[in-house]
């Protein structure tokens, strides 16, 4: 059986090797990831090319997920490249600082609007949390603060505010030009980072379609207010990126599990897809076997229902790239086989559509029937998104002629996008082809049974309203294959 949970894997300096990227997508990535806080424009654009071109080469559909660098708070330069901060000293962040001239006493900042997001009395986290500053006083542009967690402190870390409350704009003026090239990219993706509300999600949806793209937003949950405000941000979301390195910096460690929970739990329900992300198999970047805790991580993840699971520095910079995805694939083949991951309940409200509707019919029936496989005739790809919101064992075969929604569906759990191209006109002719098709890829043995779905008229997008359940035998014999 294929995995079910997707792998997204961030392409860097460890990927560039042709050999490399190759066996990737050969041992099973799904979607790369180009993280827009490094590199230029036009490295991004030829790992693109690259990563596309061996997945052609592999006979296999490749998502590609642009990830903006949004809003990074940071400190600036020491002089001597850092300093140690001792408990109980007293350390200044200064905005009127030169970035270049830091000290053993003080550091300047990126975000020079810091001085109005605190008071006395805010706590400041540094280095994603390893050190923690408490606000005494303001003076100015000067922010004096009393070290409660010391140690080494180097160039350019990252400052969050502990509860959240920083009010810097989601979108930076770099973010704006690198929706540019996510557009001339053609990124199936776009992840923003940092965003509070979902008026941060709909400005960079308009930036996108404005420069040509058409990729879904993946809004990145890294702040106190995302969460605050998940289901307004689910609304006018594709897709969540659970970014725990943040979000647990800014809501407290031991809160991110719950809270993953929660998001992918709610996602589920409103028809969204999640990735969850950020030191997965962290221990990698140098190891070429995964840390127990690693691994329960990635497990947990699938048994909670995500549709994927990301590997950042693992594969980007790390010495075992391939190693780090071989083991995400081989944990979620074995998760993926524990009860909670194959059996899922229909929703009791409403429907509000048609292919919807179809979607979670097609999936009571097949978790109560011996089915082998669900095979979805498809133009947009929302009726297996409906399907792949139900836990199941069965695999769903999007069959589209559509480039672009064989890459979207890419992040899909459970869907496996497949190129299908007909010149009949006859939907029973054409859900005859399919099963043709299924059956020359292996997918199905001639005593197995299918759903297939359709929309008639046909190549209508969201026009599914056709439910067929046909032995691949009995198709076999009346057209010959």
């Amino acid at each position: 059986m294929p995995r079910r949970t997707k792998i997204v894997a961030t392409l860097g300096p460890a990927t560039d090797a042709p050999d490399v990227l190759n066996r990737l997508i050969e041992t099973g990535v799904d979607v790369v990831r180009l993280n827009f806080s490094h590199g230029k424009h036009e490295t991004h654009f030829q790992r693109a090319k690259q990563a596309l071109a061996a997945a052609l080469a592999c006979g296999r559909s490749l998502g590609v997920l642009v990830d903006l660098q949004g809003p990074k708070i940071r400190i600036g330069k020491f002089k001597t490249g850092g300093t140690l901060l001792q408990h109980g000293a007293r350390f200044t962040l200064d905005a009127d600082m030169d970035l270049n001239e830091g000290t053993d006493n003080s550091v300047g900042l990126t975000y020079k609007q810091l001085t109005r997001d605190v008071t006395p009395g805010t706590a400041l986290l540094l280095d994603d949390g390893r050190i923690m500053l408490r606000v005494e006083d303001v003076k100015g542009q000067k922010i004096v603060c009393y070290v409660i967690n010391g140690g080494e402190l180097s160039d350019n870390k990252g400052i969050n505010r502990q509860g959240g409350g920083l009010s810097a704009a989601a979108l930076t003026d770099k973010d704006r030009e690198d929706i540019k090239a996510a557009a001339q990219i053609g990124a199936d993706y776009l992840a923003v980072s940092f965003p509070r509300s979902a008026a941060d999600i709909i400005e960079a949806r308009e930036l996108l379609r404005a420069a040509g793209g058409k990729g879904g937003i993946v809004a990145k949950i890294e702040r106190a207010e995302a969460v605050d405000n998940i289901e307004d941000i689910l609304r006018v979301s594709e897709a969540v990126m659970i970014a725990r390195g943040d979000l647990g910096v800014e809501i407290g460690d031991a809160a991110v599990p719950p809270v993953q929970k929660r998001i992918i739990k709610l996602a589920r329900q409103m028809n969204r897809v999640t990735i969850t992300a950020t030191q997965m198999m962290e221990s990698m970047i140098e190891s070429p076997i995964p840390t127990r805790a690693e691994v329960s991580d990635v497990a947990n993840a699938v048994l909670d229902g995500t549709d994927a699971v990301m590997l950042s520095a693992e594969t980007a910079s790390g010495a075992h790239p391939i190693e780090a995805v071989a083991a995400m694939d081989r944990v979620c083949r074995v998760a993926e086989q524990q009860y909670e991951a194959t059996h899922g309940t229909i929703r009791d409200d409403a429907f509000q559509r048609v292919d919807e509707a179809v979607g979670n019919a097609v999936m009571y029936v097949g978790n109560h029937l011996p089915v082998r496989a669900i095979a979805a005739l498809t133009e947009s790809g929302s009726t297996t998104l409906w399907m792949s919101r139900i836990s199941s064992a069965l695999p769903i075969y999007a069959l589209t002629p559509r480039e672009d929604t064989q890459r979207k569906l890419t992040l899909y759990r459970g869907v496996y996008p497949v190129r299908f191209e007909t010149r009949s006109t006859d939907p029973n002719m054409v859900l005859k082809d399919a099963v043709k098709l299924l059956r020359y890829r292996g997918a199905v043995g001639d005593d197995d049974f299918v759903i297939l779905t359709i929309g008639e008229p046909l190549a209508k997008p969201g026009g599914t309203n056709t439910m067929k359940i046909v032995n691949v035998r009995d198709v076999k014999n009346e057209i010959g294959f």
